[in-house]
């Protein structure tokens, strides 16, 4: 079961139902709209569609508003495009004029009182570079002149990097809190909020949805500036996750020191807890080619092996050829790369300082358990979805069921590594909720009866943050359990005997034996039995022996069988669990 999350970008390449359809079944979790481009009437067709589809699947598919963010555009060419040529000048102007050539309309006003003589400029995610030779105000406008130093095709809308520049634009723009309010609007999960500096922007944020009615949307801060990277650990504290944006901070910083960022953006945000996304041209070559190049292939691994929470397709599924198959190498990477790691290793590593309060103690002892049992899950019971995220921190060997009664929740927990949500009911006392949530896990297929699960919640119910409660549970009606032999189960009557001449009068031929100890004297009862359950021996022990020698499920240490089992009731033996059931 893949623990990685996948998030992918609508487009035009996912306007048709079927592909939308197919990208979810495929492994999507959340679906991302780039406001950057596009206006609210096609927003909402989009965000439509998949809420029709993720509805008609049954699956939590959160939503992901990307805002445009306090960025600098070209406007509009003369036939969509121009050609600069290298040591030409190129006019970057806030008159307002058809662009060609020589010249080009910028969307901010302020852009002359902000940069210097010299000042690098990089377009189109540096593809295009300018230096700024002159700079002239005038009565109409200013004009930036430049200097064209890497020339090329420049097309509308085009973004404008300023490396080592802090423009004075205020972080929220009237665009951006139209754009926040269509959202609440509308229900989206997620909001990831491009080029976050500082905390600021993200309280900035959170303080507009809250007097707007959204304040239970997730903010993911995108980091694409040195400033955002030298201010992580504020921005860590005040978020809800990161996304690592590699395409503006490609550009913003040089492309060297790319990876060691990314590798500690990763670190911290997995340390803190938080979401961290990964993204920009993780497939991209797949945007024209069914199949990743190698390197991106190592690309995606890497990110996964490093503690990415989640990796995300942008051109590739927006306006690809191959959404469809891109979301299934993604997958194909994922599930392959984390079954390579070590993730008890990595528990280890995890420091004592880390688990400094009540919930962070109770997580870490719940994965602990959970791992030192060999359960088959972890289950969780979450109204606001705090304590799937505390879990998934120590990044668990098994899957974290959560099961939630908010919608919402549900489909913002499909962000979070290595969590599986459920929907649930509401329910009056804790033993009710347990019942319920192991109930919801078993009808959806993720546990069977006699598995063996680590129920963690917090009490009162429905306050975020109060993680303090841990349970070891075994699924459904167990008679008896203990040391299976062999990996064989039968389901058949059973004959309880206390001695080697009540077995001989009762036993009938495919029954299960049931006894205090086997011995030789049984032999040719034993050779004709369904199974065996005794109380007594252990892996060494006469029943033992004949349980692997004949090839039949066997169970020993069973305490109290022979007095909790009765004769002619038919059970189910299952020797790979050591459990026995009522059939």
């Amino acid at each position: 079961m893949r623990k990685t999350k996948i998030v992918c970008t609508m487009g035009p390449s996912t306007a048709d139902d079927e592909v939308l359809r197919q990208l979810m079944l495929s492994g999507m979790n959340v679906a991302r709209q780039n406001f950057s481009h596009g206006d609210h009437e096609s927003h909402k067709k989009v965000f439509e569609q998949v809420k029709r589809i993720r509805e008609e699947l049954d699956l939590p598919i959160a939503s992901l508003l990307d805002t445009k963010g306090p960025e600098v555009r070209v406007k509009q060419f003369e036939g969509g495009r121009a050609l600069l040529k290298d040591g030409e000048d190129f006019v970057l102007t806030t008159r307002e004029v058809t662009g060609n050539d020589k010249e080009v309309s910028i969307t901010y006003k302020n852009l002359a009182n902000d940069i210097d003589i010299g000042t690098r400029i990089l377009i189109d995610d540096g593809l295009l570079e300018l230096k700024v030779n002159n700079i002239v105000n005038g009565d109409n406008g200013d004009d930036v002149v430049c200097r064209i130093v890497h020339g090329g095709y420049i097309s509308n809308n085009k973004s404008c990097n300023f490396p080592g520049i802090k423009l004075s634009m205020t972080y929220l723009s009237e665009r951006d809190k139209s754009d926040l309010k269509f959202g609440v609007e509308m229900g989206f999960d997620f909001i990831a909020a491009s080029f976050v500096s500082t905390d600021e922007d993200i309280l900035e944020i959170r303080r507009f949805l809250e007097e707007n009615g959204g304040s239970d949307i997730k903010i993911i801060a995108k980091i694409e500036n040195q400033e955002g990277v030298d201010n992580i650990d504020d921005i860590l504290r005040v978020s809800d996750g990161i996304m690592v944006a590699r395409g503006d901070m490609g550009v913003e910083i040089a492309f060297e020191k790319i990876p060691r960022i990314q590798k500690i953006l990763i670190e911290k945000g997995y340390r803190a807890g938080k979401q961290v996304i990964t993204a920009t041209q993780m497939l991209d070559s797949m945007i024209k080619n069914p199949r990743p190049t190698r390197a991106e292939t190592t690309d995606v691994a890497n990110a996964i092996y490093d503690g990415t929470s989640a990796i995300m397709l942008s051109g590739e599924t927006a306006a690809g050829l191959y959404p469809v198959e891109a979301v299934r190498a993604m997958t194909k990477i994922a599930e392959t790369t984390e079954n390579d790691i070590n993730y008890a290793k990595r528990l280890r590593e995890r420091t004592e300082s880390e688990n400094d309060n009540v919930t962070n103690a109770i997580s870490h002892a719940t994965v602990t358990t959970a791992l030192d049992l060999n359960a088959k899950a972890i289950l969780t019971v979450t109204k606001t979805g705090s304590t799937a995220k505390f879990l998934s921190k120590y990044r668990p060997n098994r899957p974290i069921l959560s099961c939630t009664p908010s919608e919402r929740t549900w489909r913002q927990l499909n962000l979070s590594w290595g969590v599986v949500p459920l929907m649930s009911s509401e329910q009056s006392d804790t033993d009710a909720l347990f019942a319920h949530a192991v109930d919801c896990a078993v009808k959806k297929g993720y546990l069977d009866t006699g598995d063996l699960v680590v129920i963690t919640a917090g009490v009162p119910l429905g306050i975020s943050g109060t993680t303090n409660l841990m349970k070891v549970h075994v699924v459904g009606d167990v008679l008896v359990k203990g040391k299976g032999i062999t990996e064989r189960e039968v389901t058949a009557p059973i004959c309880v005997a206390r001695s080697v001449e009540e077995a001989r009068d009762k036993f009938v031929s495919g029954e299960i034996l049931v006894m205090e100890e086997t011995n030789n004297d049984l032999m040719q009862i034993l050779r004709s039995a369904g199974g065996i359950i005794v109380e007594k021996g252990g892996e060494n022990s006469h029943a033992a022996v004949v349980g692997l020698s004949l090839d039949i499920p066997v169970i020993v240490g069973a305490e109290n069988a022979v007095k909790i089992l009765k004769s002619g009731t038919t059970v189910h033996l299952d020797a790979k669990k050591g459990i026995v059931t009522a059939n």
